[in-house]
């Protein structure tokens, strides 16, 4: 890919088309839909997408992860009069892609401040019949100085704070031989890392934001929030 095309890949200003009509050209396809930009993915980047496409067609466990969640997305939604309507929660959908895929062993990591939602979802998942194994990202109890962070960048400094181990939950996971691992609420760059270093696959229930009550996209819907992030943001320490 050349630095001009890999500039030129725009899929959000199909956003706009999407809201006026409903559709885009690769939502709808090239007889129903409208005209394709010349900044279209589907247009420039053929030689990819024909790569993935023999890929999902195989027998690999990629495509057999992406045919599970497809028949996921067709039975979480019902067809109406007013178009598709979702009818399952994303822990209903986690369920049905667990059971689809034949996964018993669950593995979860989660955030220390979100041990209440984990211990639900752990009852959630063991009423479904699975076996769970939840790993806290504080496990091993080391002060982030050992880490190498300066106590001046800590939360609280002068104190023990305990730093986040997400390579350490990985690897606890991947001990147990679990099956799939669900995120609860890792930090950003956490998350990063325990998928780096899972062996299973892994999803996302839990997204954490404490602002906005772990709704991460409502900054993108207007308002304050939007408006302050228009504007270059400080970012004091940009090198850790």
């Amino acid at each position: 890919m050349s630095p001009a095309e890999a500039a030129a890949l725009t899929c959000s200003n199909c956003g706009v088309v999407n809201t006026k009509l409903g559709k885009t050209n690769c939502s709808a396809g090239d007889a129903a839909g409208p005209p394709r930009p010349g900044s279209c993915p589907t247009s420039t980047q053929g030689e990819v997408i024909g790569s993935a496409l023999e890929e999902l067609r195989g027998d690999s466990e990629d495509a057999r992860l992406a045919r599970v969640a497809a028949r996921v997305e067709g039975l979480a939604y019902r067809q109406t009069e007013e178009g598709p309507q979702a009818r399952w929660t994303r822990v209903e959908d986690t369920i049905a892609f667990a059971r689809l895929m034949g996964y018993r062993k669950i593995g979860i990591a989660t955030c220390l401040g979100l041990l209440e939602e984990t211990a639900r979802l752990v009852a959630v998942l063991e009423a479904q019949g699975f076996e769970t194994h939840s790993v806290c990202c504080k496990a091993g109890s080391t002060d982030k100085t050992e880490v190498g962070v300066e106590d001046g960048a800590k939360i609280r400094p002068g104190g023990f704070e305990a730093a986040c181990n997400p390579i350490a939950q990985a690897g606890i996971c991947n001990a147990l031989g679990t099956d799939l691992n669900i995120i609860m609420g890792l930090c950003v760059g956490h998350d990063t890392l325990f998928n780096k270093h899972s062996d299973a696959p892994v999803t996302t229930l839990v997204v954490k934001d404490r602002v906005t009550g772990h709704n991460p996209a409502a900054p993108l819907y207007g308002g304050h929030y939007y408006r302050r992030l228009k504007k270059p943001m400080r970012v004091e320490a940009e090198e850790a």
